[in-house]
């Protein structure tokens, strides 16, 4: 009986099957039987027909061990229970049982230590049905081709093992064929380094194999992954949309709640009862338009604003009336068109432009640079002490920034145009609100002036005001700013940033007053800034927000706007950038409540009647305001087409930095670094930014040697030297155009223009300006 051809065996496979002679006694010696593979145990029958019934005995691989003994013979015994003595036909064969043998055995043992791992992880509770099971089931099915694709690189890892075996064997074999003599050993060397030769091929066709098989598996799941991926994607997409639409309606449910809830109108206005059950029958169904309901502000002083008595919406040759009756100033109730349309306003005159700005600046080069690299030695320091590479600026100084507080100069002309001060007032606090919406997306940081730094921008002709600021300190920096128009108002402040990096963001406290003056009036308005913060500084992206509160105050007749910009909070239900407040008179009684955002427009609606409310969230009672209908005072300009490659730049930005005859030659046009920079050349950029700021340090401390000259001077010359109340040295430098002054209305001290530069600029003589650049 011829002896069958054993199958070449798969390491990658489950069962590998053949014969092989098992040694049984002394008597009988070795007898044939049949070996089969499977699953990590090897079983033997007397023959193949016994397989379906009877099992002659059975090894755990897992605990075995597989020992060879000579060219057929091996031994396989799991610790003195079991053991059997096997030889093969030939050493190849024997070869191929010992490879599968050994994949087995490590497959064994990998599967017994995963169930040992898991088995403390098993869920005590069936699983349930329904979407959670579709997801438990999912979960399984993932983990269960995880295994499956670590089961495939646990082998090729065992065949690697192998083949670095065999190789080394077969390496040996060749060495000693080459200090063999011809002779009688020269044959039996020859078929030994051919059977190890044959050894390393069934190892490398295992390992080619088992690559097929890892990669066919692992291509065949890809795409079921992407599938599942997008899936997943698209879900979340839906999730995100589906609750955002259920935040907006939770929003405005609960608005409504309140403003229906904290003032009954049943009590508060019989007329206005009457007007709601009249619309159940639809009688005052257009009435609804007329009206808005504003949210409540979560500070102490807090209100809520509900729809007035319709009576207020009556023509306006009743209001009069109607101001004795509800006890309103008639200042206040001055004609409501003036405030939602000027007729006199700038721009609806025919200003012809005098030169035509340009609308584009090369784009923003895409340099990598990491902020946190820089930053983290920064923690805690003043930021105009920091040395900052120009890649985290945008290319116009602080001086330009200031003078893009003038973007919406046109509501400064509208309020001077105003009979009422508290519709003036309206207008003033929209042009504060509306000097941040520049901000939103202005992430970069700009330069600091140099001492002695100006800027002009003249927009006489075009809008019919012109500007000029100056920085007048470096330690600590401070910059001083003039604007006047010829339309009947002037702007002036002093403004010093204290910043403190704080390691996830960034906040920049701008000190000091802003002023505006009208000339028709002789209104006196002042104001200071709130806190700006810049988030992600870390990682992220980086972002804008700006935070606190700000009076703005009417000097002259004690009128103030109390305007709130809400923090960003993600669990806050009201819009992002909030802004509200309430213009009062000198006795404390509202006329109008603004609301909007900072970043995109403000609305005005007049106060007709106000009462205290129920109690807030916080137990602090709120004042409820009726209301007109709100009107805009001010929207935001659309950026630019491209803003995005130009530093979120404004139309008005866009100009700053174009270059202008008959500047100052301290002008921050001319600053070479700026202008590199703007060019796309960064790194000639950065070299000249420090060029001039060594300049700048070596001038100052020529100016400290002086002032230390004149302070070891007699008496005469010891009051020359300025000296700060923590015994450091003030900047020993007087500006070119401001001097400080206080200012008699405000009793605040602070730099004024004090006159000439336009005078200089006409006659070309700029002699008593420093050479800074």
């Amino acid at each position: 009986m011829s002896e069958p051809k054993a199958p070449t065996p798969t390491p990658a496979g489950d069962t590998y099957k053949g014969w092989l002679f098992k040694w049984t006694n002394y008597i009988k010696g070795y007898q044939r039987r049949w070996f089969v593979l499977s699953n990590g145990l090897l079983s033997y029958y007397r023959t193949q027909a016994e397989m379906g019934h009877t099992c002659r005995g059975t090894i755990n691989l897992a605990t075995a061990n597989i020992a060879v003994e000579d060219s057929c013979n091996f031994v396989i015994s799991n610790g003195g229970a079991q053991t059997y003595h096997l030889k093969a036909s030939s050493e190849v064969e024997r070869q191929r049982w010992i490879t599968a043998l050994e994949l087995a055995k490590a497959k064994a043992v990998r599967n017994q230590a995963e169930s040992d791992d898991s088995g403390d992880e098993c869920p005590t509770s069936p699983p349930t049905s329904g979407q959670g099971g579709g997801a438990r089931n999912s979960n399984s099915e993932v983990q269960s081709t995880l295994r499956t694709l670590g089961s495939k690189v646990e082998d090729l890892s065992t065949c690697n093992d192998l083949i670095a075996k065999h190789g080394s064997a077969l390496q040996r074999s060749l060495s000693e064929l080459e200090g063999v003599r011809l002779g009688g050993d020269t044959d039996g060397k020859i078929r030994q380094v051919t059977e190890r030769a044959t050894l390393f091929r069934i190892t490398s066709n295992a390992m080619i194999n088992a690559c097929r098989d890892f990669l066919a598996l692992a291509q065949a799941h890809s795409k079921r992954w992407q599938k599942a991926l997008h899936s997943e994607r698209d879900q979340r997409i839906r999730l995100e949309e589906t609750l955002e639409q259920l935040a907006k309606q939770h929003n405005h449910l609960e608005r409504a709640f309140r403003g229906a809830t904290v003032l009954p109108l049943s009590q508060s206005n019989p007329a206005l009862n009457s007007k709601i059950s009249g619309s159940a029958k639809g009688d005052a169904s257009d009435e609804d338009d007329e009206n808005e309901f504003f949210d409540a502000m979560e500070d102490p002083a807090g209100f809520i604003t509900v729809p007035a008595d319709p009576k207020y919406h009556r023509s306006g040759s009743n209001i009069s009336g109607l101001s004795a009756e509800a006890g309103i100033d008639d200042q206040s109730l001055c004609d409501e068109q003036s405030l939602g349309s000027n007729p006199e306003s700038p721009q609806s005159l025919d200003v012809e432009p005098v030169r035509k700005r340009r609308t584009k600046i090369p784009d923003k080069p895409n340099y990598s640079l990491n902020l946190w690299s820089i930053m983290k030695n920064c923690i805690g320091k003043e930021l105009s002490k920091i040395p900052m590479p120009v890649n985290f600026n945008e290319p116009i100084s602080m001086l330009q920034r200031l003078s893009e507080d003038l973007e919406y100069y046109e509501l400064l002309d509208k309020a001077a145009k105003c009979q009422s001060s508290l519709e003036q007032l309206c207008y003033v606090a929209a042009f504060t609100v509306s000097s941040y919406s520049t901000t939103v997306h202005r992430t970069g940081k700009p330069f600091n002036p140099l001492l002695g730094e100006t800027y002009e921008l003249d927009r006489l002709r075009e809008s019919g005001y012109r500007s000029l600021c100056e920085q007048v300190s470096h330690h600590p920096p401070a910059a001083a700013h003039h604007a006047i128009s010829e339309r009947g108002w002037t702007l002036r402040q002093e403004i010093s940033l204290a910043s403190k990096f704080r390691g996830k963001y960034l906040s920049i406290m701008p000190l000091g007053s802003i002023q505006c003056v009208f000339e028709k009036s002789n209104n006196h308005y002042s104001w200071k800034k709130v806190t700006t913060t810049v988030h992600n500084i870390i990682v992220g992206k980086l972002w804008i927000d700006q935070s606190g509160e700000i009076d703005v105050v009417n000097h002259r007749t004690g009128d103030c706007c109390h305007l709130k910009f809400a923090p960003y909070s993600y669990f806050s239900r009201d819009v992002a950038r909030k802004v509200t407040g309430v213009v009062t008179d000198k006795e404390g009684k509202a006329h109008y409540v603004l609301s909007g955002t900072w970043d995109e427009k403000m609305e005005f609606s007049r106060v007709m009647q106000s009462n205290k409310g129920e109690n807030g969230t916080e137990g602090k009672q709120k004042t409820v305001y009726q209301t007109l209908k709100a009107k805009e005072l001010w929207r935001k300009n659309p950026l630019p087409e491209g803003a995005e490659t130009m530093y979120y730049f404004s139309s008005l930005a866009l100009t700053l930095n174009e270059s202008e005859e008959g500047v100052a030659p301290t002008d921050s046009r001319r600053r070479p670094d700026q202008q590199l920079m703007e060019a796309g050349r960064w790194d000639e950029a950065n070299a000249e930014k420090q060029r001039l700021e060594e300049k700048q340090r070596s001038v100052r401390r020529e100016r400290e040697r002086e002032a230390q000259r004149a302070a070891n001077l007699p008496e005469e010359g010891a009051e020359g030297v300025e000296v700060a109340e923590d015994g450091v040295h003030q900047d020993n430098y007087e500006a070119m155009w401001f001097e400080r002054t206080e200012d008699v209305v405000t009793g605040e001290s602070m730099h004024v223009y004090k006159g000439g530069y336009w005078e200089a600029k006409d006659h070309g003589n700029w002699d008593i300006c420093p050479d800074i650049y």
